[in-house]
């Protein structure tokens, strides 16, 4: 998959990212952050289509050392519908939004008495008394635990991130592509670090479920090559 040119040097190789299909609370809106809650039927016919969207760009795929994926099911579900197997990265497990977990970003201002963002605010700027656990049911009849703990800043992903950066580097400077497999915020605030910028930089970057998007290196600077596709 590397390329050279000439004698040059192999140049360096293209980060592909892909979210997770369709869950049941990317519908809802619910905050979906470590609740390992499993694709609808409809994400997983958009895994198998991003699949072969990716594999139109990369016919010669991925190496099998050169594929990695959150822990969580959403994110593995997605990966192996797509055709690849890759290996598991903690790193890309999604925001641990904590308090605000499972609930809509409506439920999380009511509860907190006050107007509340993410991205601004995070899930320590919430009350303690909203943490505990309780049980939702799934349109499919699933039954989930939810667990509403600390959670992580915004700083907290992102300095996590550059965790599964420094994974990729050496394959990606050896020439070869990588494949990440996560979920919409962890992969924006990856995308922020890699460029550079500000963590919030990333509440900029639209990220559809089953998306894909394409990091590279131009002229020496880490830019975007696509985005959301």
């Amino acid at each position: 998959m590397s390329q050279t040119n000439s004698g040059k040097a192999a140049a360096t190789g293209q980060l592909v990212l892909l979210r997770h299909g369709e869950t049941a609370w990317s519908v809802s809106g619910q905050h979906t952050g470590r609740t390992d809650i499993p694709l609808t039927a409809t994400g997983e016919e958009q895994a198998l289509d991003a699949g072969k969207r990716i594999r139109s760009l990369f016919p010669e795929g991925f190496d099998d050392d050169c594929m990695f994926a959150s822990p969580l099911k959403r994110a593995q579900q997605t990966a192996r519908l797509a055709g690849f197997q890759p290996q598991t990265l903690p790193a890309l497990a999604e925001w641990d939004y904590g308090r605000a977990e499972g609930r809509t970003r409506q439920t999380v201002a009511q509860m907190h008495g006050g107007s509340w963002d993410v991205w601004r605010d995070g899930p320590d700027a919430l009350d303690p008394s909203m943490e505990g656990e309780w049980e939702e049911t799934l349109p499919g009849g699933e039954r989930i635990t939810v667990h509403n703990g600390a959670g992580e800043s915004l700083q907290d992903v992102y300095e996590r991130v550059q965790l599964a950066i420094d994974q990729a580097m050496p394959l990606l400077e050896d020439g070869r592509n990588v494949l990440f497999v996560a979920h919409a915020h962890v992969l924006r605030v990856l995308t922020s670090r890699w460029l550079g910028v500000e963590p919030q930089f990333a509440r900029l970057l639209r990220l559809d479920t089953a998306h894909y998007s394409i990091l590279s290196v131009y002229k020496g600077d880490r830019v975007i090559e696509r985005w959301n596709c």
